[in-house]
């Protein structure tokens, strides 16, 4: 990949900033920088993006360096700031070298993301499992591709995600479904809540975690503003009325869509709760001592 459109930086391994509290996770890396405002992917719900990332050039340098000392099986996660199988990666192959930093360094991995690509790094990732956790967590927000294709307009079809999730639930890999975002006035619907977590569990989820809202900073207001302006005439100013300038836009139907989410997970046995997520993730193997 040409170097020229590569960055530098200092550091790419960082403490989770909610350590074990956020699917288990204790660190956090990307081999990427976003290269649009709205990029991130993080437990505040924000809008994503899937534009093609900036490749850190010095990133395999810097995970060697940073992995040194680190408890095994630590687990490290990556999408928190941009998807790891954002387009560069098809040519940069900057997730698949940190998989294998990963794996020589007996680390556990949990991948966020949207693209298909991690189908290519199935081989690396069943390795890593046999003394480590691997978790990879799809993020699936509707299940209408053709509204899909108007909120993430360069991110894989929904109905692509899933077949993604279920090939490598097939192969044994501990899957799981991130409803985040759910947007006011465009996703949040009973309807596309419980239609996605029946999905989850056919395709083989073991978990699914949601959030029925959106959290906007300035510049993401500005981005998300536009998007919904162009795509969905007149909303812009049914969320302006409703919102006004908050950067957090829960759903007013938030109370009915979560008692509908809880319900719907109890029947289909999906995990949904963060605690109960995370047993899944990281379970505690106990040994019982005898007593002589």
């Amino acid at each position: 990949m040409d170097r020229s459109k590569m960055v530098n930086t200092n550091q790419i391994l960082y403490p989770a900033k909610n350590a074990r509290r956020w699917f288990g996770m204790d660190y956090e890396v990307s081999m990427y920088l976003p290269s649009h405002p709205l990029a991130a992917v993080t437990e505040k719900g924000g809008y994503e993006d899937f534009d093609a990332g900036i490749p850190i050039a010095n990133s395999i340098e810097l995970l060697m360096k940073d992995l040194t000392g680190k408890p095994t099986p630590s687990l490290i996660g990556f999408g928190t700031m941009v998807d790891p199988y954002n387009p560069s990666e098809e040519q940069s192959r900057l997730t698949r070298s940190a998989l294998e930093i990963i794996h020589s360094n007996h680390q556990g991995v949990i991948l966020f993301t949207k693209g298909e690509g991690i189908l290519q790094d199935l081989d690396l990732l069943k390795k890593i499992a046999e003394d480590a956790f691997v978790v990879v967590v799809l993020i699936i927000t509707s299940m209408n591709d053709e509204l899909t294709k108007k909120i993430e307009p360069h991110a894989p079809l929904s109905s692509t995600r899933f077949k993604t999730l279920h090939k490598l639930a097939n192969e044994k890999i501990k899957t799981g479904v991130l409803m985040m975002p759910i947007i006011p006035f465009i996703t949040d619907t009973e309807e596309n809540v419980t239609q996605i977590i029946r999905r989850s569990k056919e395709m083989g989820a073991e978990f699914i975690y949601p959030s029925f809202g959106i959290n906007l900073t300035e510049t993401d207001g500005q981005q998300f503003h536009k998007m919904i302006d162009h795509e969905f005439p007149g909303l812009k100013n049914i969320y302006m009325d409703t919102y006004g300038s908050k950067r957090s836009c829960q759903s007013l139907h938030a109370a009915k869509l979560k008692k509908a989410f809880v319900i719907e997970c109890k029947k289909q046995k999906l995990k949904y709760g963060m605690n109960d997520i995370i047993k899944t993730i990281r379970p505690v193997t106990s040994v019982q001592m005898k007593l002589f």
